[in-house]
């Protein structure tokens, strides 16, 4: 396949859905680079899923192959915080460390920034929006690992781990909701 139709064909948004979690992930081979974004119904409120998403134990918790995450740094008005984090994902893949800025725009969005490590780009966001007793969270991430990675591990890593990320959060949200834990 010529490798301007495998990057269209990378490019073109691969959506799947169900129990109300709707993926997209594209694919740029020739820059080792991707993009994906991922949006959950959650039945909780806006606040229930921020103290989740700006939680370094529950981030650990509910992304899968996170190892550590320690906040290095906070704005004295926590608007910000860098954050090392330690990725395991796999034994096919080494170990990954780096640092990130996470900006707070309380309580409806963090914007988050590779500051330094094992990953050339990592840019992401979560936007939380109200809709009824619901809270919609919606999450995107641009990403290039910084080492050689055949994109269909990245595309398969993405397409499994983004849902698997976003059940743990509504099941964690829903059951903080529910029994106030």
């Amino acid at each position: 396949m010529a490798a301007g139709a495998a990057r269209a064909a990378d490019l073109a948004a691969e959506a799947s859905s169900g129990n109300d979690i709707a993926i997209s992930v594209s694919l740029d081979p020739a820059e080792q680079s991707g993009s994906a974004s991922a949006t959950v119904r959650i039945h909780a409120p806006r606040a229930v899923v921020w103290s989740l998403i700006t939680s370094c134990p529950e981030s650990v918790r509910m992304v899968p192959g996170l190892e550590v995450c320690d906040v290095v740094e906070s704005a004295p008005d926590q608007s910000w915080q860098r954050i090392r984090h330690v990725m395991n994902y796999s034994w096919y893949l080494p170990k990954l460390t780096y640092l990130i800025r996470a900006t707070y725009d309380p309580p409806s969005k963090v914007s988050i920034d590779r500051i330094s490590g094992d990953l050339r780009t990592l840019r992401g966001s979560w936007e939380l929006k109200i809709d009824g007793d619901y809270t919609i969270a919606h999450y995107t991430v641009d990403l290039a690992p910084g080492f050689w990675v055949p994109h269909w591990i990245v595309r398969s890593a993405l397409r499994r781990d983004l849902p698997r990320m976003l059940r743990a959060l509504r099941s964690r949200a829903e059951a903080t909701a529910t029994h106030g834990s």
